[in-house]
């Protein structure tokens, strides 16, 4: 009677817990500011060329890590699908868009899933032009969540 009481106690205790939104750590979203550099030296704007991320402040977003653009830029811009691809056969891809102005030298780069690690990533950043002519660098600025609630 004893062994069923406890049983009991803990299933309710449980339920209780879950229900009060005291769920582990880990299933909470996961937020913050996103601060990432690329060098584009091997883009030139045709479909499977990619850009090289240089820094960022977000773990899964690896410095060598490969921003690979799925169509053609334009004469003054580029609006395409990209992925961002973490390292050969590791299963870590981000999907996303980017829109970008070649003349203004600013755009924006939105996120929404991927898999492996960035299964439940979003992002949104403003990219922004920071090289020269010799060195075509670029910035985005913004926030990231891993949020598993998809």
């Amino acid at each position: 009677m004893k062994r069923i009481l406890s049983i009991v106690i803990t299933a309710i205790l449980a339920g209780v817990f879950a229900f009060a939104g005291l769920a582990p750590a880990s299933a909470s979203p996961r937020t913050g500011a996103l601060h990432v550099t690329k060098e584009c030296s091997q883009y030139f704007g045709n479909p499977g060329e990619f850009c090289t991320i240089t820094s960022s402040n977000l773990k899964a977003i690896k410095p060598g890590s490969r921003v690979i653009y799925t169509s053609a830029a334009g004469a003054t811009g580029l609006d395409t699908d990209i992925v961002l691809a973490t390292g050969p056969g590791n299963g870590n891809r981000a999907f996303g868009h980017v829109v970008l102005d070649f003349v203004t030298g600013t755009g924006t780069v939105t996120f929404y899933g991927g898999t492996g690690q960035f299964r439940h990533f979003h992002a949104i950043a403003a990219v922004s032009f920071i090289g020269d002519s010799t060195h075509p660098d670029w910035a985005w600025e913004g926030t990231y969540s891993f949020s598993p609630d998809d």
